[in-house]
């Protein structure tokens, strides 16, 4: 009976006093309270931990993600720094290409402005050739090249015939650059081509020059030559030659060459104008164009009263009003009634030489005035002392006749010169 007493005895609670003063406080502490204290202890100690490690690892994941973000950043500056470079280094290149195509594209245009500007020299230089007779072999001098610019537009490209003109440095883009190089400027090869199409121009420019220079001067001798052979008093030319390829170096020497082309040019053509106005000075034009003789120079028996006599001229068959013409470039000395000669006009010449037209039925010149070969100075007729309508001409030398056959068939070889 104790025992069971023993274990049903009840067991009293905690109690906890506080005093303080007169004042006495005590709080009862049960079983469960204890329990439930412990158990909100150990919740909040989890709590706390379980917190303190998100936390952590929280910032180390966004530490990591700073980093990594960080890192993404500094490799995509990196990235863009380097495209930034490139594409300032492919500018720059496409700059420096750009100018050395328009230095190139600007001395072509030069080149080409040159050749053309040429035009107004050589025009009236071939005219002048033209007039005189002189051609050059195998091309004729009238085919000169002359490259003339396309019209209505500034740019040196159009006007070289590329295409479009360049876009503007500002405008390249990294993904533009390949389409510009290969559209836009021209190309090395096309620049060459047309250096070399001008280069040829120009050659052939200052070729066709020299020949033409050549040609003056190969008539010219055969004039000299001609003249000589037919016994007319002009003296020998004496002549040097010259030879050696062609070979021009650069742009400055084709210039200097073409100018003096133009000087032996000039020169040649004016030595055979003085040649051609000295033999023109002989009276070696025919005074009736496609008439006969009818009488030679010399003994003769006189036509009147039947007697040997002089004959100090030719007679040539050409009936009244035929026109007369002055045998060679002069002054008229006499024009008028002269005895026997009937109405005559009497020409000065260079040489020492006139020349002496009888028997005119009209007279178209006056004393004094100046004359050139083929011009008309009178017309036949059978004025003086005549048998009938006629020419009645004379050459005389010092005063003195001499045979105008000479000088009439030195005329017929020169015709095709003069």
């Amino acid at each position: 009976m104790k025992k069971v007493q023993e274990f049903g005895k009840r067991k009293e609670p905690h109690t906890v006093i506080i005093a303080q003063g007169q004042n006495i406080r005590h709080f009862t502490i049960r079983p469960w309270v204890v329990g439930l204290a412990a158990t909100l202890f150990m919740a909040m100690a989890v709590g706390y931990l379980l917190s303190t490690s998100y936390l952590i690892l929280r910032d180390d994941l966004l530490n990591t993600a700073v980093a990594r973000q960080a890192k993404l950043q500094h490799a995509y500056e990196d990235r863009i720094a380097s495209l930034r470079g490139q594409v300032d280094r492919i500018t720059s290149h496409r700059l420096l290409d750009q100018q050395f195509m328009e230095g190139k594209i600007a001395e072509l245009a030069s080149r080409q402005n040159v050749l053309a500007s040429r035009s107004g020299m050589i025009e009236p230089l071939l005219e002048r050739a033209k007039e005189l007779g002189v051609s050059a072999s195998p091309a004729s001098a009238s085919t000169l090249p002359v490259p003339k610019l396309r019209p209505g537009t500034k740019n040196k490209q159009a006007r070289l015939g590329f295409g479009a003109p360049v876009t503007n440095i500002d405008t390249i883009t990294t993904g533009s650059i390949a389409a510009q190089d290969a559209d836009e400027l021209p190309s090395l090869t096309k620049l060459a081509d047309v250096k070399s199409d001008l280069h040829d121009i120009e050659r052939t420019q200052i070729e066709q020059i020299a020949a033409l220079s050549d040609a003056a001067a190969e008539q010219r001798e055969k004039i000299v030559n001609t003249a000589r052979q037919a016994g007319l008093p002009i003296r020998a030319l004496e002549t040097t030659g010259t030879g050696g390829p062609f070979i021009p170096s650069n742009a400055k020497d084709l210039d200097a060459i073409f100018d003096s082309e133009i000087v032996s040019f000039n020169k040649a053509i004016e030595e055979l104008e003085e040649t051609k106005e000295t033999v023109r000075s002989f009276p070696i034009a025919n005074p009736a164009p496609g008439k006969s003789i009818s009488s030679k120079f010399g003994h003769r028996k006189d036509p009147i009263i039947g007697k040997s006599a002089f004959h100090g001229g030719i007679d040539f068959r050409a009936p009244t009003g035929t026109r007369i013409n002055a045998a060679a470039n002069g002054k008229v000395v006499k024009a008028g009634r002269n005895g026997g000669y009937g109405n005559m006009v009497e020409i000065k010449h260079a040489n020492g030489l006139t020349t002496r037209y009888a028997h005119l039925s009209r007279i178209y010149v006056k004393a004094g005035q100046r004359v050139v070969a083929g011009q008309k100075i009178g017309a036949s007729g059978s004025t003086g002392r005549s048998t009938g309508p006629h020419l009645h001409y004379e050459v005389r030398s010092g005063g003195k006749p001499i045979n105008p056959i000479g000088y009439l068939n030195a005329g017929t070889r020169l015709s095709d010169y003069l």
